[in-house]
């Protein structure tokens, strides 16, 4: 198939796609998965090929997503169940007032930000999110938006992510240089989309289930986290008679003898950030040749991250308010059917993502956009914005366009500020753009309970702001060096 049959198959699959979940209102696994079947034939993919390359395409985004997510969410369960993020908001929204809670996550997630990944990230955050919009009375858009922009900007731009570093091996960025420039700009950036995210009328949004609503609903129940011990004819999970099935709601209306203190939740949140920061900063300080750097970096993954802080919350927690061994299990435990829909999804925009690398819709685009011969900046951004686009992932977009430009670059005769700035503006290119094929947009919309509609509506113009700011002031930063 011709690059232009590629463009149209890529274009009506994206129709497609939203007209079965908009209009017709199929679910979202259902309708990416029949998409990317659909749109594999069509595309040449030989027939033998299409179902693997369907799992292929699941397995990668699951590889990394399922495990992060439930370690992730298991924490933030076991903080929101006893009662500990609604402690947190309130005394945080005692001390700074309730208009200055949204400027006080947001720049807390812009120091989260800096080591740890995006889906990471506004996972450890979400539970915090949730209980500063209750206690703030404020909708939780109001906050889940701009947190969720700043945590996506500086993981398209600041190393050690693996974008940015992959991309400076590529371009020969300076990546100290490029490490400054895109905290500088980066920061810019975050202050442009705090207040675009207060553009969006978010009060004609009508959020379905998702952990938001239901964090929200469990402080709106009857009976408070922190109403004192249960009756005694309850079972181990404070709501659920002995002999009974706990559920998710159960476990949201429990009560507690004890919440953690202050001191307690911020240091269990911290921890997994403080050993991802560790392992980054040791690998990055040590170099590949150093014995020790293959024990910072199992140390600082996500995955070793996240197990180690789920089983001190479990330890500590558990300590703290008196709960059995069974009811921390159950609380744990209770996280996991949570999120089955949002791991679901996102595998699925894993298959779309992957069927449309497989198709050869990516490489057309880049090869269409090199012939035009704009300039190394301005094609940068545009190579990786159109990759963004077209197959979902911001770090395979930012790789292949710091690939293809890599001889360019080298022949340019450009100043090490210059190629940082190059290099910053292919990592602002893969920011913008997120829908339905990027998996950061489905953990977004689903943990927030946006309808697709609205998630693109919001979310997907809100990173496109941020994309479009940034590579504007990288633009001229360029003009004047």
């Amino acid at each position: 198939m011709g690059t232009a049959g590629l463009f149209i198959t890529a274009l009506v699959a994206v129709v497609l796609l939203l007209v079965l979940v908009i209009r017709f209102e199929l679910p979202a696994f259902v309708s990416l998965l029949l998409v990317s079947m659909g749109t594999a034939l069509v595309a040449g993919i030989p027939i033998e090929d299409v179902v693997p390359t369907m799992v292929a395409g699941m397995g990668k985004v699951l590889g990394s997503v399922a495990i992060v997510v439930g370690l992730g969410s298991m924490l933030g369960r076991l903080i929101e169940v006893s009662g500990g993020a609604d402690h947190l908001a309130r005394k945080f929204t005692q001390v700074l007032g309730p208009k200055r809670v949204i400027v006080a996550l947001t720049a807390a997630a812009f120091i989260l930000g800096i080591p740890v990944f995006f889906d990471v990230a506004f996972i450890i955050l979400a539970p915090i999110v949730f209980a500063f919009a209750k206690i703030a009375k404020l909708n939780p858009l109001k906050v889940g938006l701009p947190v969720g922009a700043v945590l996506l900007t500086l993981h398209v731009t600041v190393p050690p992510h693996p974008g940015p570093v992959a991309a400076a091996a590529l371009t020969g960025a300076d990546v100290g240089l490029l490490t400054v420039l895109s905290l500088l700009i980066g920061a810019i950036v975050s202050v442009i989309g705090y207040f675009a995210a207060k553009l969006f009328d978010v009060r004609k949004i009508v959020l379905g289930d998702s952990p938001a609503t239901e964090a929200i609903e469990a402080h709106d129940a009857d009976e408070p986290l922190t109403a004192g011990p249960r009756p005694a004819n309850d079972g181990p999970m404070g709501g659920t008679p002995a002999g009974g099935v706990a559920t998710a709601t159960a476990t949201r209306t429990v009560t507690t003898t004890r919440t953690p203190g202050t001191g307690t939740i911020i240091g269990l949140i911290l921890l997994p950030i403080v050993l991802m920061m560790l392992g980054s900063t040791l690998s990055t300080v040590l170099g590949k040749e150093s014995s020790v750097t293959p024990i910072a970096s199992f140390i600082g993954a996500p995955t070793t991250a996240l197990l180690v802080g789920v089983l001190v919350a479990y330890l500590v927690i558990g300590h703290r308010t008196g709960w059995t061994k069974t009811k921390r299990s159950l609380v744990a435990d209770s996280a996991l059917p949570i999120v089955a829909v949002i791991i679901f999804v996102t595998g699925a925009g894993g298959v779309f993502a992957n069927v449309l690398v497989e198709s050869g819709i990516g490489d057309a685009l880049t090869n269409s956009l090199t012939a035009v011969g704009l300039p190394v900046i301005v094609a940068g951004f545009l190579i990786s914005q159109a990759l963004r686009a077209a197959q979902g992932s911001a770090t395979v977009a930012i790789l292949t366009t710091g690939g293809l430009l890599a001889d360019a670059i080298a022949a340019g005769g450009y100043s090490p500020l210059q190629i940082a700035l190059i290099t910053l503006a292919i990592g602002f290119g893969g920011l913008g753009l997120s829908h339905i094929n990027d998996s950061g947009f489905w953990i977004v919309t689903k943990y927030l309970g946006l309808s697709v509609a609205d998630g693109l509506r919001t979310w997907t113009v809100l990173t496109t702001i941020c994309g479009v700011s940034g590579f504007l002031l990288t633009w001229a930063a360029f003009a004047l060096v």
